[in-house]
């Protein structure tokens, strides 16, 4: 693997309508996933048995993780237990950072 990575040379997807996503790698135990969200898009409720850390770059989300709300601006993170309920909603155009452990499937 090599460890160093160019965030130029990363395919970006739109996964969802207003979901652009970059796959940024994997390591042994865990892989990381770069978001744009447009503004007001809403990620409904999903969870999967990986852990998940992410980071606000810029924007805001309101977060619901296992039943409470918070809005979270640039610079405030979170931390998903697995198999917790989740969503997003982007307030304004949102850019995070996610990591799952184990490994997830995107």
């Amino acid at each position: 693997m090599e460890p160093f990575r160019f965030i130029k040379d990363v395919d970006k997807k739109e996964l969802f309508n207003g979901v652009i996503g970059q796959y940024l790698g994997s390591g042994q135990h865990m892989n990381v996933m770069h978001w744009n969200f447009e503004d007001n898009v809403t990620l409904p409720e999903h969870h999967h048995a990986s852990e998940q850390f992410g980071y606000v770059i810029k924007g805001a989300f309101r977060a619901t993780i296992d039943g409470k709300t918070e809005l979270l601006g640039a610079g405030d993170y979170y931390f998903i237990p697995p198999n917790a309920p989740h969503s997003f909603t982007s307030v304004g155009e949102t850019e995070a950072i996610d990591v799952f452990s184990p490994i997830k499937a995107i």
